[in-house]
């Protein structure tokens, strides 16, 4: 199988606009759901559209006012808040106009108090859109609905001239100012006219509605860098807990291995303190001959291997000390770079790997994601595929270091299957790079990597 994880959301794509969609076949258009249900969604906004222009005008013009006397901030803040609701009324009502639904561009902020929900509202720029669409919806939409709704019901009285004109005769009626009509025969030009009128309506409405919908899902939906922000923050959220779970594992590392090494090493001093004393005091009270001598003789020998022994233990020590600081930052990725400290894991790597890495020096936040990935990979490649050599190959091209990393093993690696992988995607995230994974069934595995050299 193949499975891709990137950093963050490519940019949005642009939805086409369902009614300008089916205006492309007019007569058909005509014959549809859509004209009754523009006209509906444009006789609702223009309602709600002049009640939010009002209650704008009273809480913007009281929060200038009063904003001396401190309440004036209060009913700002409220008017700037309350683009909130009406921006999720609008995605709803949006629905009756466009099928696809235009997504909420804020936060979640499930159990948060309403002051912490204040706050993180006025500072996301998803609000401000909204606010901006509210100052757009009644003095804009609200009269454009307006004008096609009075076309509507102009044409609707004209289509039905001729039943008006009958049960109201013989009282005159005007479809033109000034010139009565005589009988329902002569009303029937204004029916003409009224269907012509409806034809317009329908059209007009569908434009109108088209962008509307065009406008709210700039301003009501969310952005990429909203999406790109979002991503972020939860991929800073998955680090930290990785974080946590790597220091967890390190402290483990030092009870469970350095420390128990430790612990043994100096009871094997003390042991080997002890037989010295031991010694010490048997030479001093029969000197070296006879069978105190001999006994003294014995137990520095026996101190001699003990002291031995700890000298291998403290080397042990030792070495898994060196082995944690190595993975946790090797001292070669430091001073000599990328390519050196992974050509120095390959030594030590049980599958054969062959490195290709035309890199310079990079940027140290570079470096150390690159090296991280790359271990990663190795390590992936060594427990789980199977596989009986390992390709590792970096370039430097356009600014971006792309590294890919190739297996001959058995495939199969799901990229949302575990956190290995997906750890490395964030790692790769911070950095604005892009990580993907290619491992259909049967192999071979290929992961990719390309992070901008700026870091």
């Amino acid at each position: 199988m193949s499975g891709s994880t990137a950093p963050a959301p490519a940019p949005l794509p642009e939805q086409p606009v369902a009614v300008w969609r089916a205006l492309r076949l007019p007569l058909r258009f005509l014959g549809s759901w859509w004209p009754l249900r523009c006209w509906a969604y444009l006789g609702s906004g223009f309602v709600l559209g002049y009640g939010v222009l009002c209650a704008l005008a009273l809480l913007l013009g009281l929060g200038v006012l009063l904003a001396v006397a401190g309440i004036g901030l209060v009913l700002l803040a409220g008017a700037l808040a309350g683009a909130v609701p009406l921006g999720e009324l609008e995605r709803r009502r949006l629905r009756w106009a466009e099928p696809e639904p235009v997504a909420d561009p804020h936060t979640s902020l499930a159990g948060a108090g309403a002051g912490a929900w204040l706050r993180t509202r006025l500072r996301e720029r998803a609000t401000w859109r909204e606010f901006g669409y509210a100052l757009l919806f009644g003095p804009v939409f609200g009269a454009a609905g307006f004008g096609v709704l009075a076309l509507l019901a102009l044409s609707l009285l004209l289509v039905v001239a001729p039943v008006i004109v009958w049960a109201l005769a013989p009282e005159p009626v005007m479809l033109i100012p000034g010139e009565a009509v005589a009988g329902p025969l002569e009303a029937l030009g204004g029916t003409a006219v009224g269907l012509a009128g409806l034809v317009l309506a329908a059209y007009a409405a569908a434009l109108v509605t088209g962008a509307q919908v065009k406008t709210a899902r700039v301003l009501l939906g969310p952005r990429e860098e909203d999406a790109r922000v979002l991503e972020l923050t939860r991929s800073r959220v998955r680090l930290v807990e990785a974080f946590e779970a790597e220091r967890r594992r390190i402290e483990r590392d030092l009870h469970d291995g350095a420390q128990q090494q430790l612990v043994a090493l100096s009871m094997t001093l003390g042991l080997a303190e002890l037989e010295l004393r031991r010694a010490a005091g048997a030479e001093g009270a029969g000197g070296t001959t006879g069978a105190d001598g001999a006994d003294g003789a014995t137990r520095a020998d026996g101190a001699a291997v003990l002291v031995r022994r700890a000298r291998e233990e403290a080397k042990l020590a030792l070495a898994q000390l060196r082995d944690l600081v190595r993975g946790m930052h090797p001292q070669v990725l430091t001073d000599h770079g990328l390519a050196a400290a992974v050509a120095e894991v390959a030594l030590r790597h049980p599958v054969p790997v062959t490195v290709d890495l035309q890199v310079p020096r990079l940027p140290e936040p570079v470096e150390v994601t690159a090296y991280f990935t790359v271990t990663e990979a190795l390590a992936n490649a060594a427990k789980h595929s199977g596989a009986s050599r390992v390709a590792v190959a970096g370039r430097v091209e356009g600014g971006r270091l792309t590294l890919t990393v190739t297996d001959d093993g058995r495939g199969g690696a799901d990229p949302g299957a575990g956190a290995g992988l997906a750890g490395l995607a964030d790692r790769v995230a911070m950095l604005r790079g892009r990580l993907t994974v290619s491992s259909p069934v049967g192999g071979p595995t290929r992961l990719r990597v390309e992070v901008p050299c700026s870091g």
